[in-house]
């Protein structure tokens, strides 16, 4: 068979993979949960699969291998060996997987999808999708629909978020793909009727943007139109469009903006009483505080969250989860270094722009340049890149998978124009490098493809632990059962550690005859989630809890220790503090009891959310009024002589 046909049908493959994977991603919630992301990887197994065999089917293989690739592939090395020492390693390991993920879809697109037919494919299916989910978002919005898909997210009714759970993230989707829409309408070589579809989805990706009611969204929007209206100003053939476009901007916006009062709500929130009601700043100061005492090297993969506590100020009582700073967050997971290697690849990608922009613009032909597909893609790829990289210093959308996969294609894209503009950055793949090359995907393919198989199967455990354990069975030895078959496939979950000891410790406390077995055989558990995860205080609190249920006279030791440790690790959560409370109930001491619950309720004022220092506190107080009644009863006795 011919080798060059074999050749191109898997070039096909690879582009059908890749769109598969750049639309998967953003219709499934972003593809964050382990689910959707295993399918994102096995798609990506897919890609890696058929680049081998474009490897040895093809008659003359070639890399592109632009000065960008170093940052890409050191750091995705930097990650493999910070993985090796991280404190918490099912954390950390699916966090590198990421990574090895984003790297491995941007050395594809950029050595199989550079030909002009297939970026175009890409681009177009992009916008199109990004279209569609943005008709989505404004039906949300008008309907005050609290549903994606079949999920409902009362959080942010009222807000669009298309087939994203969180509206910021679809506001950074759009971001990076509403000025490539503009480029391909203004600049583009396309037939008319494409110009006009493009035309309304960009319309449209406005739109959802507006609807997203995210105001760092609004804000990087409007940049990236007065960055292209400017860029298309500064281009003597682009001069009127460019003048055209922001005049109907800016009408559009004096016209809409005074009447929609929702956007006027949104900007007034901070300035109102004086204070914000945005939480960032306060996580943002516990992340430079994390990141001071980590400097050079970070806490570890995707850490932040786990590393929190300790640093928690008093006014952020829930999970943080990131930063909201995706600057912040890379200098706290991956330290000065892994920061460095981040930057220098977006600046080795903005210095690779600027050497081929002349090229790629192309020369003047009759006194006139000829519109480009090519140029359109650069400068709309550069403006929305730019775009995520504003909106990142108020958000984590670079965490997202889907956002993250879109950001490394625009560039893998972009940094494919380096063809372009010279032929020094390919390589020639033969011999030794053929071999090489291989070897650098197969192993590719058997870390994610052991990570597919082994998380796969565990999922699939959770979930037939989460089929039996619906109420009143949520804590039955059938959920115990197929709980402990899920953490038999994964070891190192420590999640999954925690919620077979919380099954013990339940059914200890429904007070049976062997409730002291079960209250050690739940200590058990809790200690092999605080050695996978020696940062959690909730098993340290429930150590402390169980000692505290069997007593001493069970020949219990004494709990304090753990209560202690606990606060330790997280000295300004109201739930420790609620739980330490209620230990000095159960010792009699409640004095100390009133002082722990009463900075509880400080820390967390909401009764439906503190649920252990509300309930207790007045019950402590009217035992602490009425021991005193009765010690005043005691001392004013009268005294009866013989």
């Amino acid at each position: 068979m011919d080798r060059e046909k074999i050749d191109g049908w898997c070039e096909q493959g690879i582009l059908g993979l890749v769109l598969g994977i750049l639309v998967f991603g953003p219709l499934a919630f972003g593809g964050h949960a382990l689910p959707q992301f295993l399918v994102l990887q096995g798609l990506t197994l897919g890609v890696l699969v058929l680049w081998i065999a474009r490897l040895w089917v093809g008659a003359k293989p070639q890399l592109l291998f632009p000065p960008i690739c170093w940052a890409v592939l050191v750091f995705m090395g930097y990650a493999v060996v910070r993985y090796f020492q991280a404190d918490i390693e099912y954390v950390a390991r699916w966090e590198v997987l990421r990574v090895l993920l984003y790297g491995f879809i941007f050395f594809a697109v950029l050595n199989n999808l550079h030909r002009q037919e297939s970026t175009q494919i890409i681009t177009l299916t992009l916008l199109f999708l990004a279209m569609a989910i943005s008709f989505y978002a404004c039906y949300q919005f008008f309907t005050k629909s609290p549903r994606v898909w079949n999920v409902v997210t009362p959080a942010y009714t009222g807000r669009g978020s298309g087939t994203f759970i969180y509206p910021n993230h679809l506001a950074g989707f759009l971001e990076m793909l509403m000025p490539l829409g503009w480029c391909y309408v203004l600049m583009g070589r396309l037939s008319h009727v494409t110009k006009i579809f493009l035309a309304y989805a960009s319309v449209l990706m406005l739109a959802g943007i507006g609807v997203t009611l995210s105001r760092a969204g609004w804000v990087v929007t409007g940049l990236e139109l007065v960055v292209l209206c400017g860029v298309m100003v500064l281009q003597r053939d682009f001069r009127v469009q460019g003048l055209v476009l922001l005049a109907v901007l800016l009408v559009a916006g004096a016209v809409t903006i005074p009447r929609v009062q929702v956007m006027q709500e949104r900007f007034t929130q901070m300035e109102r009483s004086g204070k914000t009601d945005d939480l960032r700043f306060a996580v943002w100061k516990a992340a430079v505080k994390m990141w001071r005492d980590n400097p050079w090297w970070g806490v570890g993969p995707a850490h932040f969250d786990y590393r929190f506590p300790k640093y928690r100020p008093m006014e952020v009582q829930l999970r943080p989860m990131r930063a909201h700073n995706d600057y912040l967050n890379t200098l706290v997971d991956w330290g000065v270094a892994g920061a460095f290697l981040v930057a220098s690849a977006w600046v080795l990608l903005y210095w690779g722009i600027f050497k081929i922009w002349r090229t790629v613009r192309g020369g003047r032909d009759d006194f006139s340049r000829k519109k480009s597909t090519k140029f359109a893609l650069l400068v709309g790829g550069a403006i929305g890149l730019f775009g995520i990289l504003l909106h990142s210093f108020l958000d984590f959308n670079m965490h997202l998978p889907a956002n993250a996969i879109l950001a490394v294609t625009l560039m893998a894209l972009l940094s494919s124009q380096w063809r372009y503009a010279t032929e020094r950055f390919w390589w020639r793949v033969d011999g030794a490098g053929k071999w090489i090359a291989t070897l650098i995907l197969v192993a590719g393919i058997g870390c994610l493809g052991a990570a597919e198989w082994r998380g796969a199967r565990e999922y699939f455990q959770l979930r037939a632990a989460e089929r039996v354990g619906r109420p009143p069975n949520h804590y039955s030895y059938a959920r115990i059962e197929a709980l402990q078959k899920a953490f038999a496939l994964e070891p190192m979950n420590f999640e999954t550690a925690h919620e077979i000891a919380e099954c013990y410790r339940l059914k200890s406390w429904d007070g049976g005859d062997d409730f002291v077995p079960l209250a050690r055989k739940a200590m058990e558990w809790y200690q092999r989630a605080t050695k996978l995860d020696p940062y959690d205080p909730d098993n340290w609190l429930d150590i402390g809890k169980c000692l505290d249920w069997i007593g001493p006279a069970q020949g219990a030791e004494d709990s304090a220790p753990y209560y202690n440790h606990a606060n330790e690790l997280d000295p300004n959560g109201y739930f420790t503090t609620a739980n330490t409370g209620w230990h000095y109930v159960q010792t009699g001491d409640l004095a100390a009891a009133r002082t722990w619950f009463e900075r509880s309720t400080g820390l967390e004022w909401l009764v439906s959310v503190n649920q252990i220092a509300y309930p207790y506190l007045p019950i402590v107080e009217r035992r602490l009024k009425e021991a005193a009644q009765q010690h005043t009863n005691f001392v004013n006795r009268p005294i009866i002589g013989p």
